[in-house]
């Protein structure tokens, strides 16, 4: 079991503004003693030499969203029962625009059901097929949850994952209804990319203890 808890990152600050007070205060110090017609030249020069120079902007902040396609991401919509649907409404209502610095993208069906985010995209569906674990330590069959495999616990929710197909497949065990998260190799971390969706589910998908893997401990 991995326990992960990802802190926020720190915010960038503004560029300082220069301090002209003091620049042209230490030029007027050093005039005292220059004829008045030297005094006036001066100051005039200091005008205009600040009026040609580019104030200073703040400083660039975390990248802006990135560019996404317009075409809708492809994703599957299977049919759910009138209790899956009620709680994978709740899941995506809850859902933010933007991920980060990805911005939320079309999907092809079900956006009551599934959302995607960012260009290679990230994508949640809810009311996925619950994960079954494996009844022996020898089945390799990939059909089922591993009896060995390693469990992240995000936040207070207990996630499967798998590599396959150059992505990483995230899918809930304690869950009411199972809510899957995909995200391509691309991007790193992918593990922190998934938790970024773990207070959600928290909060709109109820947690169970029946058929849980051992590993998994909601109440943690």
């Amino acid at each position: 079991m991995v326990d992960v808890d990802t802190p926020q990152d720190a915010p960038h600050q503004g560029a300082p503004q220069p301090d002209n007070t003091t620049r042209i205060a230490a030029i007027w110090a050093t005039a005292v003693a220059v004829p008045v017609v030297v005094i006036v030249g001066l100051v005039a020069f200091l005008q205009i030499n600040d009026r040609s120079r580019p104030e200073a902007g703040p400083a660039s902040t975390a990248s802006g969203p990135v560019a996404v396609p317009s075409t809708a991401v492809e994703l599957a919509a299977p049919e759910l029962d009138e209790r899956a649907a009620q709680v994978c409404l709740a899941v995506t209502s809850q859902l933010p625009n933007q991920i980060r610095n990805l911005p939320a993208r079309k999907v092809s069906a079900g956006p009551e059901q599934n959302a995607a985010y960012g260009e290679p995209p990230i994508t949640v569906s809810c009311g996925v097929a619950r994960p079954k674990m494996c009844e022996t330590v020898d089945d390799t069959s990939g059909t089922c949850v591993p009896l060995a495999a390693e469990l992240l616990l995000m936040n207070r929710v207990c996630w499967y994952y798998a590599d396959a197909g150059g992505r990483t497949t995230f899918t809930t065990l304690d869950r009411e209804v199972p809510v899957q998260v995909v995200v391509p190799a691309a991007y790193d971390k992918r593990a922190q990319w998934a938790n970024e969706f773990s207070d959600i589910v928290v909060e709109t998908d109820k947690s169970i203890t029946e058929g849980v893997p051992s590993g998994c401990n909601p109440g943690k």
